[in-house]
């Protein structure tokens, strides 16, 4: 089963928000986690935002990337532009991705817009990533 790394600044928002996704339409088809850069909490935001689409994140922290091993992950996904400030360790793994989406924290009101998007490439990414998913 692939290991898959989301990864964005604070681990607030939108790397939370993957995770979700991932966990929920991922269940048995891959492993998944979020960090960030540098840790924080998880905005109401965010959990409201899944929670609008029946997931809820809410039991869900923050995590710093530094307390990960980048060898651990088959697949790293930066959602927010900051693949450039990845050590190369993890942007060196056999799957990378950089989806820079808008940061919803500054502009609340695109929290659905932004969660939306990142429903759409997280499916994506589990149908690439989970064999068992591919058309036969």
């Amino acid at each position: 089963m692939k290991r898959v790394m989301f990864v964005c600044k604070k681990n607030s928002a939108r790397s939370q928000m993957a995770e979700g996704f991932a966990k929920t339409f991922g269940a048995g088809k891959i492993e998944v986690t979020s960090a960030g850069l540098d840790a924080s909490q998880v905005r109401p935001e965010a959990i409201a935002a899944m929670a609008a689409v029946g997931i809820d994140i809410s039991d869900q922290t923050s995590k710093a990337l530094s307390d990960f091993s980048p060898e651990d992950f088959d697949a790293v996904i930066s959602l927010c532009g900051c693949g450039v400030d990845l050590p190369p360790e993890w942007v060196t793994r056999p799957h990378f991705d950089d989806w820079q989406l808008e940061d919803p924290a500054e502009q609340p009101e695109i929290f659905p817009q932004v969660r939306d998007q990142i429903r759409q490439r997280v499916e994506a990414l589990i149908a690439t990533l989970s064999p068992e998913t591919a058309a036969p």
